[in-house]
């Protein structure tokens, strides 16, 4: 495995390694209707249809099935706001080992409960991602527990990657992908995928207008970390990308966006309404992308990347 960018041979060797625990997820094609005479039609890329949820397993279970046998047996550690954490806690839950992950004292009931369903051991820390990597850590190194990050590690890029390998495999003729931006992982994963596979394809990713931190990087030219982030998208609400993802993001990304939480609420009622598709304010960041975009190219994929949400949450956002 590359300790910089990871490789087309990087993410191909993490498809077999996920094969029997990931599922081939569909993509859904969808009439955008703007009251024109031609309705465009985009492709939803279904990570919300993973067992545990969003697409954060690929990344989850290629690292932890990737570790030498005495390291994964010894159990596994994780910070996370929710899907990463419910991943990491499924994957050790095949493997029959430990997990523990450390989550805001804000997260939602529902991945709190994901977690524990699955196994998995949960520490409420803080509420930003800082104070619960720094828990994590010091669990750890207390524990022997080995660290799975959420995002900024070139297994857990590889394995996010995988996603756009599925891409590529249905639409060839892909000519833009949407993916919500938080660490990044995803969408350094799939950029990577598409690139190594010789798509010219944009990449663009989105994120909430409360946590712009790969929009601020970019515009500094290097990771730049947010005093405050904020947003109805709890899974990216990241202070900073990784110095990694932001490595991928600056070779391979066409563009960031950001989108306020108003659309993003707007895309979870249009997903339910018009594809009957279940997703997570951060999974639905992607389509909010694209509804507030003012033309869309043909064949446009945009990655829904989640669907953990209480039942309450959901009710009010679609009603």
């Amino acid at each position: 495995m590359t300790t910089t960018l990871v490789s087309l041979a990087d993410i191909e060797a993490a498809a077999e390694r996920i094969r029997s625990v990931a599922v081939r997820t569909p993509i859904l094609d969808v009439a955008l209707d703007r009251g024109g005479s031609a309705a465009p039609t985009i492709g939803l890329k279904c990570e919300n249809f993973q067992p545990m949820g969003a697409f954060k397993l690929r990344g989850a279970y290629n690292m932890i099935a990737a570790l030498a046998p005495d390291r994964r047996a010894a159990g596994v550690i994780t910070f996370s706001s929710g899907n990463h954490g419910q991943a990491v806690a499924f994957a050790a839950a095949r493997f029959r080992i430990p997990a523990v992950v450390v989550m805001p004292e804000t997260a939602p009931r529902v991945k709190v409960d994901g977690v524990r369903r699955y196994g998995g051991e949960v520490i409420l820390a803080g509420t930003t991602s800082v104070d619960r990597k720094q828990k994590a850590e010091s669990e750890s190194a207390a524990r022997g527990l080995t660290m799975i990050p959420p995002f900024d590690d070139p297994w857990i890029i590889a394995g996010a990657g995988t996603c756009g390998l599925e891409i590529l495999d249905e639409r060839p003729d892909v000519s833009a992908v949407y993916v919500p931006v938080g660490g990044g992982g995803l969408i350094s994963g799939i950029a990577a995928a598409l690139r190594g596979r010789g798509s010219a394809a944009r990449v663009i990713g989105v994120e909430p207008s409360g946590a712009p931190k790969m929009s601020a990087s970019r515009a500094a030219g290097r990771p730049l970390r947010l005093e405050r982030t904020a947003s109805i998208a709890d899974g990216l609400v990241a202070l900073q990308p990784g110095d990694l993802t932001f490595s991928h993001v600056q070779h391979f990304v066409d563009d960031i966006v950001t989108v306020d939480d108003d659309a993003i609420v707007a895309a979870v009622r249009w997903l339910h309404r018009e594809a009957r598709v279940v997703a997570e304010p951060s999974g639905a960041a992607a389509v909010a992308g694209i509804l507030q975009s003012p033309s869309i190219a043909a064949s446009t994929v945009a990655v829904i990347s989640g669907g953990n949400v209480s039942a309450e949450s959901y009710a009010k956002y679609i009603s």
